[in-house]
């Protein structure tokens, strides 16, 4: 089976580094692309100077979700999988993909799902500590009747089929691109599964420098309270509807102004900080609503991804493919 691995950064030379010797030490037969954002420290002249990764891709976006699909867009293993560049896998990383993913061969599965054929695996993020290692268990919860198994968007692979049919990342996100594409897997009946032995590693020294158009996906974008919710709330409309999604951003956000008026209470913040926090949080939940309406108006299919792989323009502004 052959696995692509797709690395998204953007100014992180350091951190790739790392992240492509732990793929040459445990993964050296995999198809490496690196999608590389408007980076000014020198990781174009570093990357091209590595034998090791096949593709390299340029991007004037300073979006992870183009990134991912520009990535994706170039891959030809029969699994996709997308890495952060911060992280570095471990040993047998690949190797549990390609079990999980055993029943594929000759380029995609007859049908991408079933009982017991994953589309979509994912693995704990261990992060190293002077006490020794925290991991991260599996996420799953039951919204408007389905279940929905959550991913790390930089420990995951797909299948090349359930990729397809889920036209890739929704582009209009700047954060929360896996938590949307885990509800739209959900509709699918596309199964995700939790795989202990693909894991990566995140060193303390480095679980904090992060680029901000690369913050982790799901909404723990906390200090840009207009993002957050503005994600949250468009991808609840555009996947539920309006009525659900008033219903549970309304709870998010009373359970966020109650432990932020607690700081206040506490005076680690102030109170004109905590309204205009309030401000954007009312801002971007009314402006996710809207554009999250539209995009379900524009996609009325299960797939709900209007600005996806097969609507994008190709942002790659220049390429280096060794497989040429």
């Amino acid at each position: 089976m052959k696995l692509s691995v797709v690395v998204p950064t953007l100014n992180g030379r350091e951190h790739l580094q790392r992240c492509l010797d732990s793929l040459v030490d445990h993964a050296p037969d995999v198809e490496t692309i690196v999608v590389n954002g408007p980076s000014v420290d020198g990781t174009t002249g570093m990357v091209r100077d590595r034998a090791d990764v096949d593709v390299l891709v340029e991007i004037d976006e300073r979006n992870v979700n183009v990134a991912r699909n520009a990535g994706a867009e170039r891959a030809t293993g029969d699994a996709v999988a997308f890495l952060d560049y911060v992280f570095t896998v471990e040993a047998g990383w690949a190797d549990a993909i390609r079990e999980a993913f055993g029943g594929i061969a000759g380029g995609h599965r007859a049908s991408g799902h079933g009982p017991d054929l994953p589309a979509v695996v994912t693995g704990p993020v261990h992060q190293s500590l002077r006490g020794g290692v925290t991991t991260e268990t599996a996420e799953r919860r039951s919204i408007g009747g389905r279940q929905v198994t959550y991913f790390s968007g930089g420990n995951v692979a797909f299948s090349s089929d359930a990729l397809d049919a889920l036209d890739g990342f929704d582009e209009y996100l700047l954060t929360g691109g896996a938590r949307d594409a885990a509800h739209r897997l959900a509709a699918l009946d596309r199964q995700v599964e939790w795989v202990p032995e693909m894991s990566v590693c995140r060193e303390e020294a480095n679980a904090e420098i992060r680029q901000p158009s690369l913050a982790a996906d799901g909404g723990e974008h906390r200090k840009d309270w207009y993002w957050r919710y503005r994600s949250l709330a468009y991808r609840l409309s555009k996947n539920y509807g309006t009525t659900s999604t008033c219903w549970r951003v309304t709870r998010h956000a009373l359970g966020d102004a109650g432990r932020a008026l607690t700081d206040v209470v506490r005076g680690d913040s102030s109170f004109s900080g905590w309204a205009a926090n309030g401000r954007d949080v009312l801002v971007g939940a009314v402006t996710g609503v809207k554009d999250g309406s539209g995009a379900r108006l524009r996609d009325r299919s299960s797939v709900r991804n209007p600005r996806g792989l097969s609507d994008r323009g190709d942002r790659a502004v220049a390429m280096y493919d060794r497989r040429e």
